[in-house]
């Protein structure tokens, strides 16, 4: 398992490669939004949030809002390091602490904050005339993700390797009831 250190340094060295190798598919502006968002990914947006760790510091005063998430969601689960699924949990639980915030703040009249719908209605037209960007942030959070599992030198959740043993288990078993008969 990587140090974070380690996992910084990776981050850092692999986000210009991996915006590279995003260029030839989807050009230019994608490869620079892929690789920043690989950075993000990498950074500040990590499969170690659920533990005291470099990414979680590097959120100061804001740290607290991980609270709850480190406290339900156990460490190197499929829910904290799982492909996809973490990275996705990750995104909806900073999502849900924004758009808590923004409605907490929209009623202040000096802030002058559209309403919360207005915003969600505006990010999912600037989505839907920007796939291309979506696929490209995606693609770069997502790469950050299997690259930490890489050098975590285990790319499985914990709960996979457990449901494959047990599907060893059940296989073999069954091959030795088949010979029995």
């Amino acid at each position: 398992m990587a140090s974070g250190r380690d996992h910084d340094r990776a981050t850092l060295l692999g986000c210009l490669p991996f915006g590279l190798a995003v260029w030839p598919l989807l050009g230019t502006e994608a490869a620079v939004l892929s690789a920043a968002a690989f950075l993000i990914g990498g950074l500040w947006l990590s499969p170690d949030l659920d533990t005291r760790s470099r990414p979680l510091q590097r959120w100061g005063p804001l740290r607290w809002i991980w609270w709850p998430y480190r406290q339900l969601i156990p460490h190197r689960s499929l829910f904290s390091h799982g492909p996809l699924i973490g990275m996705a949990l990750r995104l909806l639980w900073l999502l849900g602490v924004i758009a808590l915030a923004w409605m907490a703040l929209s009623p202040v009249p000096m802030l002058q904050l559209p309403p919360p719908q207005m915003l969600m209605h505006q990010l999912l037209e600037q989505a839907r005339q920007h796939p291309q960007g979506v696929v490209a942030a995606g693609l770069g959070l997502e790469g950050s993700v299997w690259l930490h599992l890489l050098l975590d030198g285990d790319p499985w959740p914990a709960e996979w390797h457990h449901w494959r043993q047990g599907q060893q288990r059940r296989n073999r078993a069954g091959r030795a009831r088949a010979r029995r008969r």
